[in-house]
């Protein structure tokens, strides 16, 4: 179970837009994540790497926590608001729901749950 604090960081490193920092120091080895049905990564290494590519493709990202943050003893559930500019201009408004399973102060499991009509990138006026 994470403790309060180990939350708080982790949350804080994402509201950093740190986002491949925060796998790093804040998934198992062995972690997987899991997109709505799709099947998951898996292996942090993994994880690393398909972050990394996606944010390649953006100029910018910011990352925000929408309180309350429920947990649940292993279980944490956090609401995000991401907006990602990519580099050809065009923006992406993505807000979800990320269900995460602690080992101790780590995460082994999560699944995003979202709209996927949210991935369609819009075109400034």
């Amino acid at each position: 179970m994470p403790t309060p604090d180990t939350l708080a960081r982790f949350i804080a490193r994402v509201e950093q837009n740190a986002h491949v920092e925060a796998i790093e120091e804040f998934y198992t080895p062995e972690a997987s994540m899991q997109e709505n049905q799709s099947p998951p990564r898996i292996g942090r290494d993994t994880l690393v790497a398909h972050e990394r590519k996606v944010l390649a493709r953006a100029r910018s990202v910011t990352s925000q926590c929408l309180p309350p943050v429920f947990v649940s003893g292993d279980d944490v559930v956090i609401r995000w608001v991401f907006r990602f500019e990519w580099l050809d201009g065009s923006v992406t408004r993505m807000e979800e729901l990320a269900c995460q399973h602690w080992e101790g102060d780590r995460i082994a499991a999560e699944t995003f749950f979202y709209d996927p009509a949210q991935q369609t990138p819009v075109r400034p006026q």
